[in-house]
């Protein structure tokens, strides 16, 4: 990620709905709900209990999708549940009566690939706005028209459209558009994929995905005679006789085969604005809480700058320091302006990011005594240099000097999952700053 000069206009889409582009942010729990709006998300899209495509992730009772919701609704921000599986027959006893409790709990909308599921809920819960999924890999106009005439406000388009696909179906199409501008990418067609089903019997479309384009792979040949019926043959054993392993990585490669770079648009989000997407998505449900407010802490301010300001806007070299924090593999703009090549995938040893842990959350603080009370979410001890930032760009470092219990009884380290302890402060804090250190 590299800082840009100011803005000059190449994309004109319209924006015909949205004023301002919606933040939409993941939330793989209630804390992270909580935390992502917090920190600046207008939106964020959760899992429930049945229909998503995360069945790893913590997702959420009914119960906590409504206190998620009361949540959301004192920020003014929404819920969206995602309901994006493929159904086979078995998936359909229940649907109605899933659909009818996520709108009285008051999810805003649902994200939906599957055309019973988006019939089924506009019949039985119209108050469920219906979005429709990426994963029916939507990228031109016509498309798009057609699932507004089936009456879906909002499309979230495939991966891999281009910024002048977007402007090209928002010039069209009167319809809100959403589009990932942050995250893990699929290396298969905007999520269409087998490989799970096929070496763990995980359906990647049913919730099951266990990421089997990021492992390791390694190569085998089989050098026994052939045998006249390949039928005949025994399924290859890689460690017994007549099977020889090849050479495919040196000792210090990752031997990754399709390992895809991260996708990350903070150096472009002007023109992702011009196109006219009106929803600015997130990937991320199964990343951590640092991970969610730093990412979401970034783009808000950066979408807050430039719509205040258009013509003076700069991408600040700060936002991108922060962003890089939170990165997990090297990055790069996805299809957004060309077609990615071998140089979007990881073949060779991974650019290590900077890695930060997050040590603690600020719990409250006592203006008198300049002591704040942090609840321990990584292992720190006097000596340990810091961060503090919180929502809006707040930030500062410092080394803590001494740590102490509740009761005023001095530390020598905050170890323990959760402890509550309090450290002196340099700078005032409050309830949601977060506290990270390096992990050297």
């Amino acid at each position: 990620m590299t800082t840009t000069m100011k803005h000059e206009r190449k994309y004109f889409g319209k924006r015909n709905r949205l004023d301002k582009p919606e933040l939409l942010a993941p939330a793989g729990n209630l804390e992270k709900l909580k935390f992502a709006i917090h920190y600046g998300a207008d939106a964020v899209y959760i899992g429930g209990q049945k229909y998503g495509l995360r069945s790893n992730a913590d997702n959420f009772s009914f119960e906590e999708m409504r206190e998620g919701v009361e949540f959301a609704n004192k920020y003014g921000a929404k819920v969206f549940v995602a309901t994006n599986i493929y159904a086979h027959n078995e998936d359909i006893d229940g649907l109605e009566d899933y659909l009818r409790n996520l709108e009285e709990v008051g999810i805003s909308a649902i994200i939906v690939a599957d055309p019973v599921i988006i019939e089924t809920a506009q019949r039985v819960a119209p108050g469920l706005e219906v979005h429709v999924s990426t994963q029916q890999s939507v990228s031109n106009w016509q498309t798009v028209q057609f699932w507004k005439n089936e009456g879906a406000p909002r499309v979230v388009l495939a991966r891999e459209t281009s910024m002048q696909e977007i402007a090209e179906i928002k010039q069209q199409v009167d319809v809100e558009i959403e589009a990932f501008i942050h995250g893990a990418m699929c290396s298969s067609y905007s999520g269409r994929c087998v490989l799970s089903n096929h070496f763990t019997d995980r359906d990647s479309n049913r919730g099951g995905c266990c990421q089997s384009c990021r492992w390791r792979y390694d190569l085998f040949e089989d050098d026994r005679a052939d045998a006249e019926d390949m039928e005949q043959k025994p399924a290859l054993e890689p460690f017994k006789v007549g099977i020889t392993q090849l050479p495919l990585f040196q000792e210090e490669q990752n031997p990754f085969a399709m390992s895809s770079k991260d996708l990350c648009m903070i150096d472009h989000l002007p023109d992702l604005v011009d196109s006219g997407v009106d929803s600015f998505k997130v990937e991320g449900r199964m990343k951590s809480i640092h991970y969610v407010a730093t990412v979401i802490n970034v783009y808000r301010q950066a979408i807050d700058a430039y719509m205040a300001d258009p013509e003076q806007y700069e991408l600040k070299p700060e936002w991108v320091e922060e962003m890089n924090k939170a990165a997990n593999r090297p990055v790069n703009t996805g299809f957004f302006y060309e077609e990615p090549d071998h140089e979007d995938h990881i073949y060779e040893p991974e650019e290590k990011a900077v890695p930060y842990d997050f040590a603690g959350l600020v719990i409250d603080y006592d203006p008198e005594t300049k002591l704040a009370t942090v609840q321990q979410r990584n292992h720190f001890k006097p000596g340990t240099e810091v961060e503090f930032f919180g929502p809006k760009g707040f930030f500062f470092k410092q080394t803590i000097e001494a740590i102490y219990d509740e009761k005023g009884n001095s530390l020598d380290a905050a170890r323990h999952p959760l402890q509550y302890v309090k450290v002196k402060v340099d700078q005032p804090v409050k309830y949601f700053d977060m506290m990270r250190k390096k992990n050297r």
